[in-house]
């Protein structure tokens, strides 16, 4: 096994983990690509740049190990699946796994040079990005709620770019919750500064990650949630090394 057994997840238990892209000359180690399947080592390899093939696999990498560890598992022996979308039934929901009586409910995400990773006791979704451009910022603004819309559009100019991204990580993050995604209506719902305007029977927080991102958790539980996750090495990933979680057992 990849990492340290971690302690079962309990009822409103949530963990979230987040993984920073390093300096190609801070690379030390080999990733253990050993643990990917053949789809997730085709998604790496066609990535245009060798710096998003590395944090694709690393991501990809760190979600098989940690749930590994949560379901005493073999990381490389996890199957992957998808639950049928909300919308249209299809299968290509919420990703689960094809482990038999699986009480684990996770989301990852990965932009830009970081990585986010949810597991949870309950449905989650995660959402990470890199701050937008002004551009974008004009041009997505059109499709989100409109209370989400004035909201933007009362924050100064400097600040705007963040705030948006603040706003879409949470949006995203509850889509992916519900396994729509960008299925659904992005004027459907309001995930915006007003926590209790947003989805009831959901908790969207956001997660700090830095200057350059933003980041968001949805769950499926009305209980507040900690917002504080814990880094993952990137020596961690590489071959020979384990993900230690031992201090979640107690």
């Amino acid at each position: 096994m990849s990492a340290t057994a971690a302690a079962p997840l309990g009822d409103g238990r949530v963990d979230l983990w987040l993984l920073r892209q390093p300096h190609p000359d801070d690379i030390t180690g080999a990733l253990d690509l050993s643990e990917l399947d053949e789809r997730e080592l085709a998604r790496a390899s066609a990535c245009r740049r060798q710096t998003g093939g590395f944090l694709y696999a690393s991501a990809h990498i760190a979600l098989r190990r940690l749930l590994g560890a949560y379901l005493h598992h073999p990381a490389a022996e996890l199957e992957f699946t998808r639950q049928p979308c909300p919308c249209c039934d299809k299968p290509h929901g919420r990703p689960t796994l094809s482990v038999p009586d699986s009480a684990v409910h996770f989301s990852l995400s990965h932009s830009s040079g970081m990585a986010l990773v949810g597991i949870a006791s309950a449905p989650i979704g995660v959402d990470i990005e890199q701050v937008p451009r002004a551009s974008t910022v004009e041009v997505c603004s059109t499709a989100i709620h409109p209370a989400e819309r004035t909201e933007i559009e009362a924050v100064p100019q400097p600040l705007r770019r963040a705030a948006f991204g603040q706003l879409w990580t949470r949006k995203e993050a509850y889509l992916k919750g519900l396994g729509t995604g960008l299925g659904r209506p992005l004027a459907e719902d309001y995930l915006g500064a007003d926590a209790a305007a947003r989805p009831p029977g959901w908790t969207v927080v956001d997660i700090p990650c830095g200057p350059r991102h933003t980041g968001a958790a949805a769950v499926r539980t009305e209980t507040p949630i900690a917002v504080s996750p814990r880094w993952i090495p990137i020596e961690s990933l590489y071959t020979g090394a384990t993900v230690d979680l031992s201090h979640l057992a107690a």
